[in-house]
């Protein structure tokens, strides 16, 4: 019996640091939600409606922050956007490999410098996330400087026209 605990232990503590992971993108916007629903609900507005504020304003923010990251080119600027939101997944990422460590590491400095690594980590991987999901513009442009959604691929002529003609039935 006490093996089974054993392994449970071990399979919820990757499933943990697997959802961990997975939601450090999120971060920023539960904060900006937690932030404002709990303004709105100290202005008097209620549960449900301290709720729906935060829904809203965390919904809007990672909305924001993607459409920002995919509307500029700029390097500079994607870097910037997504350190806004790699920033509170450290932070995240410092105090849940602390927490951790705590559980099973007795000296403070062990303690400190698994919290440090698992803040890296975490970051790291909210930046990647956000940062390469939009791949750079690649350089096809018009005179005027815009890029097209759809580049032209080269087909022969033969392979358009059999694309089109369909053959008679029967």
């Amino acid at each position: 019996m006490i093996v089974i605990g054993i392994i449970l232990s071990f399979i919820s503590l990757g499933f943990l640091c697997w959802l961990l992971f997975a939601l450090a993108v999120q971060a920023l916007p539960v904060f900006v939600g937690l932030a404002a629903g709990l303004a709105a609900y100290h202005s008097g507005s209620g549960e449900f409606g301290a709720f729906l504020v935060g829904l809203i304003a965390g919904a809007l923010t990672l909305a924001a922050g993607q459409i920002a990251v995919a509307a500029f080119r700029s390097p500079v600027i994607r870097t910037a956007i997504t350190l806004v939101f790699a920033v509170p997944a450290a932070m995240a990422g410092y105090h849940a490999a602390l927490g951790l460590a705590q559980l099973g590491v007795p000296a403070e400095l062990w303690q400190q410098a698994f919290a440090l690594i698992g803040a890296v980590t975490v970051g790291a991987t909210a930046w990647a996330r956000l940062a390469l999901s939009i791949p750079p513009d690649m350089g096809s442009s018009d005179a005027a400087g815009a890029s097209s959604a759809f580049p032209a691929a080269p087909c022969g002529q033969g392979q358009l026209r059999s694309r089109f003609i369909m053959s008679p039935v029967g």
